[in-house]
């Protein structure tokens, strides 16, 4: 279908939101910008109102995402995560992709209030501060700030053997990460994170914030990840435990 085709039975929404969702689905790629609303409505002869419709209904479905300022943009295929326990590094090559970095910095500094609480640490303690751009297939994913106490990881702070930092863990140190505590919100990509995963500013991400412990209950880890919107989301198994008889 076209702009300049007819449009039969359908509505002049449906018609614009069949358009873009075919030039969508055969071969745009993924972040490529839409055309504007103004250049839509004139293509296809109809008001702003109704094209903006027309995207509406392709954002509720996860196929494009709006940037105020900057305009509409074609959404990744997303990452699908379960709430199992699993590393970064686990989760793609569950999914036969290649984990990676892009770019790493690690040293050492004092834990302070929130890290210090988190890891049941006095605030002077120190820890190792690790921060990755995480990659599937060379494609930034998650941008993840990691805190340790040093004292269990003593020389960690000169680099990571590998790319899979719990197994590094339990490599050199022992640790075997066994749980968390994990907290997910919905936020926005400020301009230094989205320039890190290389996306438009004010992006759509998931926030994951995780205390790990060990098999001995120690808090080992305190996580902060950023994963792209457009590229993940999270899948929960969930049943009832009771079912209430009918009276």
């Amino acid at each position: 279908m076209s702009p300049g085709e007819p449009a039969g039975e359908l509505t002049k929404q449906e018609t614009v939101r069949r358009y873009l969702k075919a030039q969508i689905e055969s071969g745009m790629s993924a972040h490529e910008k839409l055309p504007t609303e103004r250049d839509l409505a004139a293509s296809f002869g109809v008001n702003r109102l109704t094209i903006r419709r027309a995207i509406d209904d392709l954002e509720r479905h996860g196929m494009v995402y709006r940037v105020q300022g900057s305009g509409t943009f074609v959404s990744a295929t997303p990452i699908s995560k379960t709430l199992e326990f699993t590393s970064f590094s686990e989760d793609m090559r569950q999914r036969d992709m290649v984990p990676g970095s892009l770019s790493v910095s690690l040293s050492v500094e004092p834990a302070g209030m929130a890290v210090g609480y988190a890891l049941g640490l006095s605030p002077a303690l120190p820890v190792v501060l690790i921060r990755r751009v995480r990659t599937a297939n060379g494609a930034p994913m998650c941008l993840e700030t990691t805190r340790l106490p040093a004292e269990l990881v003593p020389g960690l702070e000169d680099g990571i053997h590998g790319d899979s930092l719990y197994d590094d863990l339990a490599d050199r140190f022992g640790i075997d990460v066994v749980r968390a505590d994990q907290q997910i919100q919905a936020t926005v990509l400020g301009q230094e994170d989205a320039a890190e995963l290389q996306v438009p500013p004010f992006s759509p991400a998931f926030l994951v914030q995780r205390t790990a412990y060990d098999a001995r209950g120690r808090a080992v880890e305190f996580a902060q990840s950023l994963y792209r919107g457009d590229r993940y989301s999270y899948t929960l198994s969930i049943a009832r435990t009771s079912i209430p008889k009918e009276s």
